[in-house]
């Protein structure tokens, strides 16, 4: 997380035990039979589906709604999960407001969308309540493929590969699989170590095994993985964070959004996270959000999200920015990062130029500033990709800084598929990379049938 032992203003247990169990319980509560139900039956159950064009994994949005209002609610969360293996955890975490839901044919009547998202929750969720699994593992094939990395994309992948008879071996970096959905997120999204339960019911169908604290370039090369398997999957998402090019970033009180929200989700007490009584965070993302409202519910006093340009460019969605608010969280936009102010090494403020466009369309200043005092401020400005963990290895080609992929996520080199953030045009959705993990599967099936 970063050295905080020095910074005052910075401490933890700033609430009780209720509060914080208040704060950061499920921000939506799930539906009861009833009341799934009741919204099921909104549902226009369109021929045309704008909702199921606008789901990236192509979910038949009407017909796993309709199996709900008739009672099938087995064969409803069937209907996602041949699509969406993690349809559970994209219930949770979709920006449903701006997919699906957005394209619901009720916004044109001026009414309020169906809740396709928590309608998804409550199907998937009885589903995985009971000791099931969606798809039986065809007949073994003889070939094994490599994953690298148990986040969305590799265990979309991975699935789906060993659904079909192949042997696979996820390697991931980390101690815990999950990725995005373990250690990214925010804890309010995913209660009740949702994300470990989701890995290990998609590990149920067999045929995957997981190797942790693996990471590429250091403990494997790609190279070798060419060689000693049929097939590579790639998808490590974004390794490296992007920083401010202030200087002092170094400082005790900046650190990183994700490294924070790492900390926080595999936290067992919220009380033991230090959390500074103003803080300030640099970003227009759902990670910016995320980490500016979970320090409001740690116990800070004042939060600030400032962003560079206005509201239609933020990422993160006009739900999650109203979210902020709601929560406490003061939004600031046109606002660029100018200095970092210190004393005896430890932040104590961040001045910012007031920013607009030129003709061209380029940030510029305005001339003018304004400073914000904080005792801890955090970069939340987008991730990188760390093409240095190819190593000696033959590296796909890249753009972007990030590995370039056909429709078929494959890349430049023979037998290397890749999917998610990692790719060039990769968005950070886990949906999208479930769906990418799901697209390459297919692929490598018909390279695999077709080299044997």
């Amino acid at each position: 997380m970063g050295n905080t032992s020095n910074t005052q203003g910075i401490s933890s247990g700033r609430l009780d035990a209720g509060q914080y169990k208040q704060n950061f319980d499920d921000i939506h509560s799930p539906l009861d039979s009833h009341q799934a139900s009741v919204e099921a039956s909104r549902c226009y159950f369109c021929f045309d589906a704008p909702c199921m064009t606008a789901c990236p994994t192509s979910i038949d949005i009407p017909l796993f709604i309709r199996q709900i209002a008739t009672g099938d609610t087995t064969g409803s969360a069937e209907t996602i999960f041949q699509q969406n293996i993690m349809g559970g955890m994209c219930a949770r975490v979709c920006p449903t407001e701006t997919l699906c839901e957005e394209a619901c044919v009720r916004n044109e009547c001026e009414e309020k969308p169906v809740k396709i998202g928590l309608l998804q929750r409550f199907a998937t969720d009885s589903y995985m309540d009971k000791d099931r699994h969606p798809f039986q593992r065809k007949a073994e094939t003889g070939k094994h493929v490599a994953v690298v990395g148990a986040g969305p994309a590799g265990l979309s992948c991975a699935h789906r590969l060993a659904a079909m008879g192949h042997e696979v071996t996820v390697y991931d970096a980390r101690e815990k699989s999950g990725g995005l959905n373990e250690f990214g997120i925010a804890s309010y999204k995913s209660t009740n170590n949702f994300a470990q339960a989701e890995v290990n019911f998609i590990l149920s169908v067999g045929g995957i095994k997981i190797e942790n604290n693996t990471a590429l370039g250091s403990d494997i090369e790609l190279d070798a993985l060419r060689q000693d398997f049929d097939a590579v999957f790639l998808g490590m998402g974004m390794g490296g964070v992007n920083n401010l090019n202030l200087a002092g970033e170094d400082m005790d009180g900046v650190m990183n959004a994700i490294d924070y929200i790492a900390d926080l989700r595999q936290a067992s007490d919220f009380s033991s996270l230090p959390v500074g009584r103003r803080v300030v965070v640099i970003g227009g993302g759902m990670t910016a959000v995320d980490i500016a409202v979970q320090t409001k519910l740690l116990g800070a006093e004042d939060v600030t999200l400032v962003y560079r340009r206005g509201q239609d460019q933020m990422k993160a969605s006009v739900y999650e920015q109203q979210l902020a608010n709601i929560k406490g969280v003061k939004i600031v936009q046109w606002a660029m990062p100018a200095e970092l102010i210190s004393e005896d090494n430890v932040v104590r403020a961040i001045r910012f130029d007031y920013a607009t466009t030129d003709d061209q369309g380029k940030l510029v200043a305005t001339g003018e500033q304004f400073e914000l005092a904080a005792d801890m401020v955090f970069k939340a400005i987008g991730q990188k990709f760390i093409n240095s963990v190819f190593g000696d290895s033959e590296s796909p080609d890249l753009n972007n800084n990030r590995m370039v992929v056909g429709d078929d996520r494959k890349t430049s080199l023979s037998n290397v598929w890749a999917g998610g953030d990692c790719i060039d045009g990769g968005e950070d959705l886990t949906v999208a990379a479930v769906e990418d993990g799901k697209v390459a599967a297919m692929s490598i099936d018909q390279y695999l049938k077709t080299d044997s």
